[in-house]
């Protein structure tokens, strides 16, 4: 079976849901994100862009709803037992199929978490939930009861993303051997994925972001693939991951040379890194992190060109996104850092009027006495 932990860790995983059931007064959990799943079972599929839920009761019963591609998936992936399958056909409608097995489990008239905030609960399917358990259950939003859990990391989870923090490191030296005009940003990615694969890495949660001259000023991955011209910048946003679990690092990269204010940005960059790493400790809030990113790039003239959030944590994450949120770091957020936290802090800065980019990320592992950058690559500006 490919479990990628040990049953005494997904136990400890259980208690811990369970006594926060009691603690909420809930009867039960219906789950219908990927990462609750995984992270409590060790159920791995992309099943969910389908209907499926995962049941967990105050008692600790644990059952699946799901279609039948994902049987084999959930017996052979994870520790769950109890497998309902739900039948494809015309008008058919699996919320009415758990509802059959809530009433098994006792749970009419009771009080149920609902994780509805789930890439795996589309609108339609949400309404249909809804309307299945009218006057049966009261249903309320539970959204974040999991996902607060896994914020802080256990010990097996931490090699885990230390694993993929090495993989993030391979794939850097990749860039800086093949970028250089002339070279499609296509061969770029796939040398970047090729050394994660070949590593023993996974696909991420989303498309890395790649982009260089007009495009190396977005956010987000778009099907352009450019040939690096001279000068040029090249702006990458990547994340190694492995068993689900990533470490994003991200870089702007001159080409040929370098704009002057690419300098004067990167310094920015530097500056702001380095006092949030010095906010990123236990007892701080994230908010306060922020709050340090913001008025580092505003003191510098940058206020128009950087983001209204500086990083998120990360995990295990599923397909649309790898950010694993919340929580997110932006302003007036109050969650106090523990040890255990994972975040990724990126200091982007984005000049439309002049059309330069310069961005620095990097994964941090919040300890007991700080932090620890993940990430053993040299933060230096590197011109290509």
């Amino acid at each position: 079976m490919a479990i990628h932990f040990t049953k005494e860790e997904f136990s400890i995983r259980k208690s811990k849901v369970v006594a926060e059931l009691k603690k909420q007064n809930l009867d039960g959990l219906l789950m219908f994100k990927q990462e609750s799943m995984y992270w409590l079972t060790g159920y791995d599929t992309f099943g969910y862009v389908f209907f499926q839920s995962l049941i967990l009761t105050s008692k600790g019963d644990i059952v699946l709803l799901t279609r039948i591609p994902d049987l084999r998936q959930a017996q052979n992936t994870s520790i769950i037992k109890d497998i309902r399958i739900w039948v494809d056909k015309e008008k058919s409608n699996p919320s009415d199929e758990l509802k059959n097995i809530l009433s098994e489990l006792n749970l009419e008239k009771s009080n149920l978490g609902v994780e509805y905030e789930a890439y795996g609960l589309t609108g339609r399917n949400a309404i249909r939930l809804n309307d299945s358990l009218k006057n049966f259950a009261t249903l309320c939003d539970k959204s974040e009861l999991v996902s607060k859990l896994r914020v802080i990391k256990s010990t097996e989870e931490i090699k885990y993303v230390r694993k993929a923090a090495e993989l993030a490191d391979k794939a850097l030296d990749v860039v800086w051997k093949n970028a250089k005009a002339g070279v499609s940003e296509g061969k770029i990615l796939a040398e970047m994925q090729k050394v994660i694969f070949e590593e023993g890495g996974d696909y991420p949660a989303n498309e890395f972001i790649i982009g260089s001259g007009h495009n190396a000023l977005l956010c987000r991955y778009q099907a352009e693939k450019r040939i690096l011209s001279n000068p040029d910048q090249l702006t990458i946003e990547w994340a190694g991951t492995y068993k689900h679990y990533h470490s994003a690092m991200f870089r702007t990269i001159p080409i040929g040379k370098a704009n002057p204010k690419h300098y004067k940005m990167y310094e920015a960059c530097v500056e702001a890194l380095t006092k949030c790493k010095k906010k990123l400790v236990p007892e701080n809030t994230v908010g306060e992190v922020f709050d340090t990113h913001a008025k580092i790039f505003d003191d510098l003239g940058y206020k128009k060109s950087r983001m209204n959030a500086c990083g998120y944590s990360l995990g295990a994450t599923f397909s649309p996104n790898w950010m694993d949120t919340p929580p997110m770091i932006f302003a007036d957020n109050p969650l106090i850092l523990q040890s255990g936290m994972v975040f990724f802090m990126h200091m982007i800065l984005m000049d439309s009027e002049n059309q330069l980019a310069m961005n620095l990320g990097e994964t941090y592992l919040v300890t007991e006495k700080g932090n620890e950058r993940l990430g053993k690559q040299k933060l230096d500006l590197i011109v290509l």
